[in-house]
């Protein structure tokens, strides 16, 4: 009899702290956090990708993103950050209510330049889920008229003014057959011609150069008018710059004073911009004792000069010294680079 009452209240005390244990056990985790989720606000977009298809070079593409707040939380869109400077966000919609609907306006500026372009925009928000949704906006930009190049450029010498050209292409894109009036040029050192490739769908503008020409860079607008509401004018602007056919580098030789400890060694780089080759020659320094070497890099086109002057070498004040050396070409037959010498620091 004792021994049951004992064991009774035995099993009575286990009882009672296994409730306790019970008791003391915390809610789980993933229900409290299930329904924290299901309090907060969620975004949702109607699309999210934009293809807008085809658009014209230089013009304005619009869309006004929509999204919906489908979750229990006020949604909170915080930031909008589109991936490049050519597309900018509007004011949008910075908070919604449950149930209710926002707007991100946006605008892409296409570029002067055809062909598919993919852009995306960053958005950042409250969604516990998804804090940062990537949108896009897509499609193609093209040009009722292709003009590639939409200019002319010449680096020409004296000696090749006359023979450069640069061509210019023009293509139809329009299903109308495009038609193309003479060219008006407002400078007298260009000319033009058009030529046609394919009727009314493709053709070529031959840019010629005039000379001779007044001053080293030149400029010109060439002018053609179209039959295309698009594009009723095309401008081709068209530029000359006149280098000379020998450039050195330095231009002008400089020696330290004098008196020096050894000889002094300078070195000098031709470079030939003519059409043609050169051939340096007989190079002299009107000075005594001064030895000069040339050696070839690039047959024709590129040489060094080396000119060795010995320790006591002294350009006397007003004394004009140069390197002068014939150059195998009609336009300069020779090429002369000035020699100064600084002028010695008194103590």
């Amino acid at each position: 009899m004792k021994l049951t009452k004992i064991g009774l209240a035995f099993g009575v005390l286990i009882a009672g702290t296994e409730t306790a244990v019970l008791q003391a056990q915390p809610a789980p985790q993933p229900a409290a956090a299930s329904t924290n989720a299901a309090l907060s606000p969620k975004i949702e977009f109607a699309t999210p990708i934009y293809d807008f298809g085809k658009a014209k070079i230089s013009g304005p593409v619009k869309h006004d993103y929509v999204f919906t707040n489908t979750g229990q939380a006020m949604l909170e869109v915080t930031a909008v950050h589109p991936g490049c400077g050519c597309t900018t966000a509007g004011t949008w919609t910075r908070q919604v209510e449950p149930g209710k609907t926002g707007i991100i306006p946006i605008q892409y500026n296409a570029p002067a330049i055809p062909g598919s372009v993919a852009k995306v925009i960053n958005v950042t928000c409250n969604d516990p889920r998804q804090p940062t949704v990537v949108l896009q906006i897509k499609g193609t930009i093209w040009s009722p008229i292709e003009v590639v190049p939409t200019y002319a450029v010449f680096n020409v010498t004296s000696d090749s003014v006359t023979n450069a050209t640069s061509s210019v292409r023009i293509l139809n894109n329009e299903e109308t057959p495009l038609t193309l009036s003479a060219p008006e040029i407002n400078n007298p050192n260009f000319a033009a011609e058009v030529k046609t490739k394919q009727p009314g769908k493709e053709f070529e503008v031959v840019v010629r150069l005039v000379p001779p020409l007044n001053g080293e860079n030149t400029q010109g607008v060439i002018t053609l008018k179209t039959s295309s509401t698009n594009m009723p004018l095309i401008n081709i602007n068209a530029s000359a710059r006149l280098q000379p056919a020998l450039v050195a580098n330095p231009p002008v030789i400089t020696l330290p004073p004098a008196p020096n400890t050894n000889n002094v060694r300078p070195v000098i780089y031709i470079r030939n911009n003519s059409p043609s080759a050169f051939a340096l020659s007989d190079p002299v320094v009107n000075a005594k004792g001064v030895d000069v070497q040339i050696k070839e890099i690039e047959p024709g086109r590129y040489a060094t000069v080396t000119l060795t002057f010995p320790p006591d070498f002294t350009n006397a004040p007003g004394e004009r010294i140069q390197l002068s050396l014939k150059t195998g070409l009609a336009q300069p037959p020779t090429f002369e680079v000035p020699v100064f010498q600084l002028p010695r620091v008194k103590q």
